[in-house]
């Protein structure tokens, strides 16, 4: 695929206007998903296409190894825009512990205390909605694949904030208070149930009857590769 002509197409600046309102709405990136179904792209080959020229061209920066790791740099005029953090301003999150993206396994097998006080994983600053308090977060690493469609894989480090109440498809980590277990899949309160929701087509949801019983301990706001996994 092969670009025509120099400058910003109509599809860049769908682009470029989708990744400034969603990040004004959300605080955070959004995923190459989501640029894709709100910019009428159906491939995610595609997307990337477009903002490797949106990269080239210097409208925006990624982070190949983060989740959502989209920084826009310009607007569609062409003007450099002011950020409140710059992308070299890093801090350290703390590595609290192993969380399970599969079936749900026993604590304390995957508890979080699994890493020792001193563990943690350094990370943007600007990567991070400008809401979220460094001093708040957590991390977990990753064990399992049932969010593979989610773009997290065995061993990737989730950031998290701590929660207690999520709204519905949101990702997050719960403990399941009937079974002694922890997971890490998409919140889903429907029907007086609770669906835990895996992103993985050959993995069935976790089915909770009684809500009570799903106490959510933290929601995912960002994803780190772990590109030295082997």
């Amino acid at each position: 695929m092969a670009r025509k002509r120099a400058g910003l197409s109509e599809r860049h600046k769908k682009i470029l206007k989708f990744l400034k309102q969603f990040q004004a709405e959300n605080g955070y990136p959004p995923s190459i998903r989501e640029i894709g179904e709100n910019t009428d792209i159906s491939s995610t080959s595609v997307v990337n296409y477009y903002l490797k020229q949106l990269e080239e061209m210097h409208y925006i920066e990624r982070e190949d190894n983060v989740s959502r790791g989209i920084r826009l740099l310009r607007n569609l005029e062409g003007n450099l825009l002011k950020t409140a953090q710059d992308i070299t301003e890093m801090f350290s999150v703390p590595v609290i512990g192993r969380i399970v993206a599969g079936e749900p396994v026993p604590v304390p097998s995957s508890d979080f205390n699994y890493f020792d006080s001193e563990t943690g994983i350094d990370i943007a600053r600007s990567l991070l909605p400008l809401k979220e308090k460094a001093e708040d977060l957590f991390a977990l690493e990753v064990q399992g694949d049932s969010m593979i469609d989610a773009m997290v894989n065995d061993g990737d480090i989730v950031i998290m904030r701590p929660v207690t109440q999520a709204n519905n498809g949101e990702m997050v980590a719960v403990w399941l208070a009937d079974r002694d277990e922890t997971t890490l899949k998409y919140f889903y309160l429907e029907g007086g149930h609770v669906r835990l929701q895996p992103a993985n087509p050959l993995m069935k949801p976790i089915i909770i009857d009684d809500p009570a019983h799903v106490q959510v301990q933290g929601k995912v706001v960002l994803v780190i590769r772990r590109l030295d996994q082997a």
